[in-house]
């Protein structure tokens, strides 16, 4: 199927040229062994960071009488419009050395903080923009989680921690290691943060090798380690998997008639948890791109920035809708096959389409430049090499999100129009696709989402002259001019926000109503 193929076409491509450039002379244990080691690290890190703060906003913001606990859980989701490293820079702006923290506590007589970076700081900031996807998945479980069963043991005399690890935690265990296994692939794939903060990882090691170095061989090996590294990763995940219960894996109803449990003396604690994580992963970065925004008012190039940065953002629309489409139109037909078949057949083919997603973009965006390069050179820095790393990427957000919708379309419906003498196509298109427009949709919305803010593929790939606000970004960084970055950012957060609100903040005021 061309979906597989276009799936596995980098990795096969990345491989040949590391093979044919002389991989194991590439090879350098001392800087490849640290930096994987780097790697691992920084994702186990960030996946049990991740964990720790998503897990217990999902259960206040779910679960408990927490003030406003449905809006704490919109915002405590909106980071997910922010890019990592539009993240890190605005942290670095307000408590890096000489930030705004810094010159606000000069008359104090501090007049340089510590470093915010290395490891230490590279694993901070990604876990403040990564750990939305636990509290996202956990929040979903919970609320499929039969009640009875809690009311039960505690009735028994469980406390309510001793309730929460023994019957609930077992319940949405897969959920909350699928949001783990996201948040370690996000920070193993990390370029934008790891590169501003100067953590040597294996992908900052493979760009450098490709664009500084002028090494192509050698990338393409730091490549291969690192997406052995990463599917390494989501083999652990499927093992772990393997113990998960059966009630774990039920699909039972979402219940929004759970009553609250009181917060009691934890009260203030819990407020204070909600309030301290969403000022750090949103409201901070937010409020300093603004103002850097408002610094840049009455300068002489403040037109010139808004000239090139309202081109960028329509190429970023542009591409990344391109992308969505085609990633609709590729995953029907896989989705359909594994939400209607059974077999090993159909799953075979889902877990092969799902290789890309478990790869870098930074691996992705070297083996494109290869196969471009060598099989197809027409298509080199062309928009439509960009479309197709950003497909090989995110295929598989738009086959979970169909696949969602198929399953949800009642085969009596079919069937009924099928008896009443209507085409396959005529079935197809106006019993089927509409039943399963909410789920296609939430795909397409994925993949949009992730596509916008892809940075590493993009600047690999791009054409000549060819911008985003995310590569506007880079290049404003890279120079330190780290005020001239916030309309860029500002316009990305903006254009992130639609699929955002179309995903979490609607159905959450529907859910309301």
């Amino acid at each position: 199927m061309p979906a597989l193929v276009i799936a596995i076409a980098p990795l096969v491509y990345l491989a040949l040229r590391a093979i044919a450039g002389g991989a194991t002379d590439a090879l350098d244990p001392a800087t490849l062994v640290p930096a994987g080691v780097r790697s691992l690290a920084l994702a186990a890190l960030v996946a049990v960071g991740a964990v720790a703060i998503g897990v217990p906003f999902a259960v206040l913001t779910v679960r408990t009488a927490l003030p406003l606990r449905r809006l704490a859980l919109v915002l405590g989701a909106l980071p997910l419009v922010i890019p990592s490293y539009v993240g890190a820079l605005t942290l670095l702006g307000a408590l890096g050395p000489r930030g705004l923290l810094a010159q606000a506590l000069e008359p104090l007589g501090v007049y340089r903080l510590p470093e915010l970076d290395g490891l230490v700081g590279s694993t901070l900031v990604l876990i403040l923009f990564t750990y939305p996807y636990v509290l996202l998945l956990a929040a979903s479980a919970l609320r499929r989680v039969d009640p009875a069963l809690e009311q039960a043991a505690r009735g028994m005399g469980r406390s309510t921690l001793d309730t929460f690890l023994r019957i609930t935690l077992p319940q949405i265990r897969s959920a909350v290691i699928a949001g783990a296994l996201l948040a370690a692939l996000y920070a193993m794939s990390d370029f934008g943060v790891v590169s501003l903060l100067r953590c040597t990882t294996l992908t900052r090691e493979a760009f450098l090798r490709y664009d500084a170095l002028y090494d192509p061989a050698g990338a393409a090996t730091v490549g291969l380690v690192l997406a052995c590294l990463a599917l390494l990763v989501v083999g652990a995940e499927q093992w772990t998997l393997r113990g998960s219960s059966l009630a774990a894996r039920r699909r039972v109803r979402a219940r929004e008639d759970v009553v609250p449990l009181p917060l009691g003396t934890a009260r203030p604690i819990a407020i204070a948890f909600v309030l301290s994580i969403t000022f750090f992963a949103l409201v901070l970065p937010i409020a300093i791109l603004v103002w850097w925004a408002i610094s840049l008012v009455g300068r002489a190039d403040i037109v010139s920035q808004l000239g090139t940065a309202l081109p960028a953002t329509a190429n970023a629309v542009l591409v990344s809708a391109a992308a969505a489409i085609v990633c609709v139109v590729l995953a029907l037909p896989i989705a359909a096959l594994v939400a209607r078949s059974s077999g090993r057949l159909p799953r075979a083919i889902e877990s092969v389409s799902f290789v890309g997603y478990a790869l870098p973009g930074i691996v992705v965006g070297l083996g494109l430049v290869f196969f471009a390069t060598r099989s197809a050179p027409a298509l080199y820095q062309t928009v439509a090499l960009v479309v197709l790393a950003y497909t090989v990427r995110l295929l598989p957000q738009a086959i979970g999100g169909a696949r969602s919708g198929w399953e949800r379309v009642d085969p009596r419906f079919e069937q009924a129009a099928r008896g009443m003498g209507r085409s396959p196509l005529h079935v197809l298109t106006r019993v089927t696709l509409p039943l399963a427009a909410p789920g296609v949709l939430t795909g397409a919305a994925l993949v949009f989402l992730t596509a916008v803010k892809e940075l590493p593929a993009t600047l690999l790939l791009r054409p000549n002259g060819f911008n985003t606000p995310a590569t506007l970004i880079w290049q404003k960084t890279s120079v330190a001019e780290y005020a001239s970055a916030a309309i860029p950012a500002l316009l990305l957060i903006t254009i992130s926000a639609v699929p955002v609100y179309l995903l979490l903040i609607r159905p959450e005021a529907r859910s309301r109503s």
